[in-house]
């Protein structure tokens, strides 16, 4: 079987865009998909900020960075994935659109293409079942922000052979991930505690118990997190969070894992985090996280 060496990235979202540094900057020749031409624009800009960072800050060489853009491709032809060995999709927590997503991938990618989806929340084998080759699919779900972040939970389907997950597991390990193995089961390892704790943190803002600012201090000086929930929460965003909720809670039936209130409110203000400057916190650029 040939070995990976082109990457596909659908999506060229927080996740997607994260994703896609990790297999840029891995080497790997790598094509970011997406329906509108502005978000490809941004995230190249964001990629390129992030990259500058590094070097400015010695953890990346000068001449690396215009390589690594060299390997970074953008497009809204769905057809530019026929040339990939693996397709990683990080696109909405929506069974349908995946499913529709997956089902046209099929018709472009060539029999040895595995597809790979970065699903928090969805069956691996749900998501499979309409991709027409759920024996060469594969649930990798990259741990934000994926390009500071090492964590891959790796899932398989009911379907997939070990040929598929050894090769999918390798091309992790390849990037310089550490990847887990995990059951095919709501939240795998990561959300399943993630998910609940983090509604937590916005419950206590809904009841008033401390700001905003002062949670993710004390969550950051007493356990050590580099980010505070409320500062994640803004990075992924509030419809997001909303979609995973609804699919957590709707598999596990988990009370802390039902959408706060607080959540939809948000999301009718268009306070959505990060991506439209103000969610728990204030911000004034787009820059990616740790640029």
């Amino acid at each position: 079987m040939a070995d990976i060496q082109t990457i596909g990235v659908a999506g060229a979202g927080t996740m997607g865009a994260g994703i896609a540094i990790v297999a840029a900057r891995a080497g790997f020749r790598t094509i970011v998909y997406d329906t509108r031409q502005d978000a490809l624009d941004r995230a190249r800009a964001q990629t390129e900020g992030f990259l500058r960072k590094s070097v400015e800050r010695g953890k990346l060489a000068a001449e690396e960075l215009e390589h690594i853009m060299g390997r970074w491709q953008g497009t809204t032809q769905l057809e530019t994935f026929a040339q990939c060995d693996l397709v990683i999709e990080a696109v909405f927590e929506e069974l349908s659109v995946k499913h529709t997503l997956f089902s046209a991938l099929d018709k472009v990618c060539p029999a040895h293409t595995l597809f790979a989806s970065n699903t928090s929340t969805i069956s691996i084998t749900e998501i499979a079942g309409g991709s027409g080759r759920p024996d060469r699919f594969v649930g990798m779900h990259f741990c934000l922000p994926a390009q500071l972040m090492k964590l891959v939970e790796m899932s398989p389907g009911i379907e997939t052979t070990d040929e598929t997950f050894a090769r999918a597991w390798g091309f992790a390990e390849r990037m310089g991930q550490k990847p887990v193995r995990t059951l095919d089961t709501p939240g795998f390892i990561l959300n399943y505690f993630l998910i609940p704790f983090n509604n937590d943190a916005i419950r206590l803002v809904e009841q008033g118990v401390a700001e905003p600012a002062d949670i993710d201090l004390a969550i950051k000086t007493a356990l050590g997190y580099p980010m505070g929930p409320l500062e994640l929460l803004d990075l992924v965003g509030m419809d997001t969070q909303k979609l995973l909720c609804e699919a957590m809670h709707g598999l596990t039936h988990e009370p802390r894992a039902a959408c706060p209130p607080l959540v939809r409110r948000m999301i009718a203000a268009r306070r959505l985090g990060k991506k439209t400057g103000r969610g728990f916190h204030v911000y004034n650029d787009s820059k990616m996280f740790g640029a």
